[in-house]
Order: C-alpha cells, then structure tokens, then sequence
C-alpha cells in the first residue's frame, strides 16, 4: 500500500453508520471538515493543546487534530452537529451556554461544549471543581472560563434531576 492508496472507515457519526474511504494518514478534523462538511469542530492549535477540535469518540472526550480518520473504525463519533437531543432541541450544555451568556468570540465554544458533554454523559454529579478540571484542556481567547464552568455545572445539575427522575420511575 502506498501513501496515497485510500482506506475504508466504517463508524457511526451522530449517530448515523457510515463509510468513507480516505488516506490513511489523514487526520479526523479534516476528514470531519473538509470531506463531511462539519464545521462546527474549529482547528485553533493542531497540536491537541487548545481544545477547539474537541469531538466525543466513544463517550471519551479526544481531539480530533491528533486522531487519524481510521482511528475511529468501528467507534462512535459525536460532533457539536449531533451534540443536540434526538427531538432537534439543544443539549441541556448547549442550552445552559446560552443561558449564562458564556459565548463572546464563540471559536472555542463548540470544543467547552463536547468536552463538557463528555464529562456530564459520563457523570452528571460533577462538581465545580471537576468541571473546571474537565475543561482545563480547552482554551478560550476571550477568558469565559467562569461563565462556562458555571454554565456546564447548571448541565450537570440538569442531568442529575432527570437521571434521578428516571431512576425513581424504574424504582417507583
């Protein structure tokens, strides 16, 4: 195989299973960006330091800038396009951003949000200070750091109410 002889990645993106065929050395943000036509996910940094390429790849908070495409073979891929709930409203994240006003530029929001929605998918009890720790990886110019932890903590809160509501509806 040559350099330039495309691989096939099969993966389910947003919840939907696709396949595309691609070089092998080609990273996931430009097979995300320029062959899928997903911009929301930002190239700032390119070298995984800035956070502004976050995607969610099996639950796991990974930038998509130090990912080969074929890395996610057989994975399931979240970007900020599919980020929103199955009846098209916005991720309680995405809602509570909106609702703190912690977007100024906005080039890094789409990142804070994928990594916050990681975290809260993976625990929605998250604290303050496991928030602030979740999303020290991700860099904004603008320095929103506190609306946005506080803003991803109303998320987690959310999420907490409604997986106890669920649980107490299985229990009850």
């Amino acid at each position: 195989m040559s350099q330039f002889d495309k691989i096939a990645v099969s993966f389910n993106l947003n919840g939907k299973d696709i396949s595309v065929r691609t070089l092998p050395h080609r990273r996931l943000i430009d097979l995300l960006r320029e062959d899928l036509h997903l911009v929301g996910t930002k190239e700032g940094c390119g070298v995984g330091e800035c956070g502004a390429c976050t995607v969610i790849v099996d639950g796991k908070a990974v930038a998509s800038c130090m990912m080969l495409a074929g890395q996610v073979e057989g994975k399931r891929v979240v970007t900020i396009e599919g980020a929103g709930l199955e009846d098209g409203t916005l991720d309680p994240v995405q809602q509570a951003v909106l609702d703190h006003l912690a977007i100024q530029c906005g080039f890094c929001t789409p990142g804070f949000v994928m990594s916050a929605k990681a975290l809260i998918d993976e625990n929605p009890n998250a604290t303050l200070p496991e928030i602030r720790r979740a999303i020290s990886g991700n860099l904004c110019r603008c320095t929103g750091y506190e609306q946005l932890a506080q803003a991803i903590y109303q998320a987690a809160q959310i999420a907490a109410e409604e997986l106890d509501k669920k649980n107490q509806a299985v229990t009850g």
